[in-house]
């Protein structure tokens, strides 16, 4: 049985603040974002417990989430990281592609960072992680740093919501309508 910290349950303990998150936003009206269930396929199963005990990925996922927030489309993928480095190799081509060809339908996409070693989450938009995944494909730097980030989407704590991400979409949209 896998322990806390096992590779296979990294994620879960933001996964579960995420999806509170949503269920939040959902009861107030503001949004309605699902978790998109990764799909498998059974190998074995234990038919006592009712349980799948062995199982493959069917396909490649594309993001965590998807749904739409006052009428807006929105997609994104929630990751986790210890330390103040992210690697780009936590993220997959086939990910990036999904938002880019979402962003160009008119959505918005955007990562979901937690940096548990200082317990600080981060709004990642789309056009800034391409510009880390640009660099990473030329041959550059296969991770980023914290330092290399935008303050201003250092998400708040408080508000009565776990991770009050909306303020950050706002700011978000407010930029593109800058541009």
């Amino acid at each position: 049985m896998p322990t806390w910290n096992s590779r296979g349950l990294r994620g879960s303990m933001l996964e579960e603040l995420v999806n509170r998150t949503n269920e939040r936003y959902r009861d107030s009206g503001l949004g309605l974002i699902q978790k998109i269930p990764t799909p498998i396929t059974p190998i074995n199963i234990d038919k006592a417990n009712r349980q799948i005990t062995l199982a493959y990925f069917d396909q490649k996922s594309t993001v965590d989430y998807i749904g739409a927030v006052q009428g807006i489309p929105v997609c994104f993928d929630a990751k986790e990281c210890a330390a103040k480095t992210f690697a780009l190799a936590n993220i997959h081509d086939h990910q990036v592609q999904f938002m880019k060809e979402f962003e160009n339908q008119g959505g918005i996409a955007f990562f979901l960072l937690y940096f548990s070693g200082m317990d600080v989450f981060y709004y990642l938009r789309y056009r800034d992680l391409s510009v880390f995944w640009e660099r990473m494909i030329n041959g550059g730097r296969k991770s980023f740093k914290y330092e290399e980030l935008d303050p201003e989407y250092v998400i708040p704590k408080g508000q009565g919501i776990m991770i009050p991400y909306l303020e950050l979409l706002n700011k978000d949209l407010e930029s593109r309508e800058e541009e």
